[in-house]
């Protein structure tokens, strides 16, 4: 490690500290796919099927109710819904099976699919969507706790033939920062984050990171930003393009804890790196995102979920200390009045402790 990068990472470990203090962060979920169906077809990913496919599906409500009823057996208090983006405006196989469940749109059985959740088993919904108008985002808002979408990159170069968006309607860099500046509107407490290693360039991160803090210092309801690596799987375009190694994220993070409003949590996912993820703590990660004790990482499932007990060991070894959270912060929980819909507020504060983090840990 040369001394520039030992530099980065010391300072961007003292903003965290100063912002954070020594806890390291995590939320307790499952995951519910609610459909696997999608309109994009992105380089890099395993989770979309196309609808000719015998894994091309939805989950039927009492499927997500299971899932949702199992997690909470377990300790889980945050249901994150995975899907992928408006599949019925391309596959009429999405519309077919979007009718047989009674609904014309994947935003309306997704709104559905959330209060029941909420309702039934007290798990607090977080839905990741895709790009939404302000109309769709005020339709969930009342039944998420949080909501987000990764902004990936705002390079344009890769909307081009050959590479990872090419013919990908959502994955255009202004139709992301649209939805992301539609959150900030309706006060949505919001995730985003980059993808690193699709054929971004250095500048291009920096320019993503940007754009980011500028719109939450224009609305200031982004409450975690993800930097997640790109890993290689047999089947998709990308399997042959190298992933980024230990060095380029640790760089990548500490950029990013530098960039951004100390306010933001920043986090990467354990599961991605499992060889040295402890050492992202040292480039000022304070979250390790949404750790399931049940339900597999379904964007990338050949990569298992560390253990809690695992990742408690890890975060100890680093001298922090791991604390469970809800899937809303305890900074726009503090601030409920904006950032919470009523609907949500006695189910928040029913799992939240005084500090605003998860009011009863589960660490097995």
């Amino acid at each position: 490690m040369d001394e520039e990068l030992t530099a980065l990472l010391g300072a961007a470990l003292n903003k965290k500290i100063g912002a954070w203090g020594n806890a390291v962060t995590y939320s307790r979920k499952v995951f519910i796919p609610l459909t696997n169906l999608c309109r994009d077809t992105c380089g890099y990913c395993v989770f979309a099927q196309p609808p000719d496919s015998p894994a091309a599906r939805y989950m039927t409500p009492d499927e997500v109710l299971a899932v949702a009823e199992a997690g909470k057996r377990v300790g889980c208090k945050e249901a994150l819904f995975s899907l992928g983006e408006k599949p019925e405006l391309r596959h009429p196989e999405a519309r077919a099976a979007l009718a047989r469940l009674g609904y014309r749109r994947t935003i309306d059985y997704l709104r559905d699919m959330c209060e029941r959740v909420l309702k039934e088993t007290g798990l607090l919904p977080h839905a990741n969507p895709g790009t939404l108008t302000e109309d769709d985002l005020r339709l969930l808002q009342p039944v998420t706790a949080s909501m987000g979408m990764m902004l990936e990159t705002t390079s344009l170069r890769l909307l081009e033939k050959g590479q990872a968006h090419h013919a990908c309607p959502d994955k255009h860099p202004d139709a992301r920062l649209r939805t992301l500046a539609n959150a900030g509107r309706i006060h949505a407490p919001f995730t985003t984050g980059l993808l690193v290693g699709i054929g971004e360039t250095w500048e291009d991160r920096v320019n993503s990171l940007q754009a980011i803090h500028d719109i939450h210092r224009q609305y200031g309801h982004i409450q975690e930003v993800i930097i997640q690596n790109f890993r290689a799987k047999p089947g998709i375009r990308m399997a042959g393009r190298p992933e980024p190694d230990l060095e380029d994220m640790l760089r990548t993070l500490a950029t990013a804890r530098l960039m951004l409003d100390p306010e933001i949590s920043l986090q990467a996912p354990p599961n991605l790196q499992p060889e040295s993820y402890a050492q992202y703590i040292s480039a000022g990660l304070n979250d390790w995102g949404g750790v399931s004790p049940l339900t597999p990482d379904h964007i990338n499932p050949e990569k298992a979920w560390p253990k809690i007990a695992e990742l408690k060991a890890a975060t100890e070894s680093m001298g922090a200390v791991l604390r469970e959270r809800l899937t809303i912060y305890p900074r726009p929980l503090a601030a409920a009045d904006r950032f919470l819909s009523p609907a949500l507020r006695e189910p928040v504060a029913a799992l939240a402790a005084e500090d605003g983090l998860a009011k009863v840990e589960c660490l097995s």
